[in-house]
């Protein structure tokens, strides 16, 4: 039995979907089955499902610029949380956590490698580095996936906030200077389902193909969706965003290639994919 936290969120509802499409048995759960911020409750939880073998942890705190107040929440849902369930799972049973380009906090061009240096900035950044290595101390069978950029059905992303604001506004200000891939929350789910029980444990990087600015990723979307609206790039330090953000999220797949696992499709058809499947059910 596979247990996916944060079940309700953007990608632990495509998780749970790709599991029910294998028809694989798999038990999804939200904070309101399973707080994983309290340790007894996590415990009994397990106690009271003795048939879980695996878990894929897609449940985070992932407002970035609100973390940098809320910073007890934060930590409480991406780190603890996250080692009382590494701690739980221990030796016996199976963790893929869902990390993030932001333990870098990288300024560079290179495409950063499993084992590059990490700096993470920011609350935020900081929460997701310390239950990354909460899981690699504490849980023998890991699986750790760094991704970025991550956009899907819920519509609770880059994306949708991008062509809702073009509906009220003529122009647009769009950061220019940060560098890293877009990922369809669908695609990094059907990886996610494939990894987890491949006993291939480990550290990878997952993310669509190809890189892009987050301005160009708006005129990109924007385009495929006939919004007719004007974008100005401006930088990072211009925009004044509250929360530190890396310039260079440009992960390297080497990790993917070298234990077999396929890429994902280019970020390009993953946004055309999703936007249509958008119009679709908007009609």
């Amino acid at each position: 039995m596979i247990l996916v936290t944060g079940a309700n969120g953007q990608v632990g509802a495509d998780v749970c979907a790709r599991l029910q499409e294998q028809n694989r048995p798999f038990l999804g759960v939200d904070i309101d089955t399973l707080d994983l911020t309290d340790e007894a409750a996590v415990n009994a939880f397990f106690d009271a499902h003795e048939e879980i073998t695996s878990v894929i942890h897609c449940a985070a705190y992932t407002a970035v610029d609100k973390a940098e107040d809320d910073y007890e929440r934060c930590f409480a849902v991406n780190a603890y949380g996250t080692m009382y369930l590494a701690k739980r799972c221990g030796s016996d049973i199976e963790l893929l956590y869902i990390s993030s380009d932001y333990i870098f906090g990288d300024d560079g061009v290179d495409p950063l490698e499993t084992d590059d240096e990490t700096n993470p900035q920011g609350i935020y950044a900081k929460s997701k580095f310390m239950g990354e290595a909460a899981v690699r101390t504490l849980c023998k069978k890991h699986y750790v996936v760094r991704t970025s950029w991550v956009f899907g059905e819920q519509d609770r992303n880059f994306i949708a906030t991008i062509l809702r604001l073009a509906d009220t506004h003529d122009t647009l200000r769009v950061v220019c200077d940060q560098v890293g891939a877009p990922t369809y929350s669908r695609h990094l789910a059907s990886l996610l389902c494939e990894i987890i029980e491949s006993g291939k444990y480990g550290v990878y990087h997952a993310t669509n193909e190809g890189v892009c600015s987050w301005f160009e990723l708006a005129q990109f979307a924007l385009q495929y969706a006939g919004k007719d609206v004007k974008v100005l790039p401006v930088t990072t330090e211009s925009y004044g965003a509250k929360a530190p953000r890396p310039k260079n999220s440009r992960l390297s797949k080497r990790s993917l290639d070298e234990a077999g696992f396929s890429r994902l499709p280019n970020w390009k058809d993953a946004v055309k994919e999703y936007l249509s499947r958008r119009k679709e059910q908007n009609q």
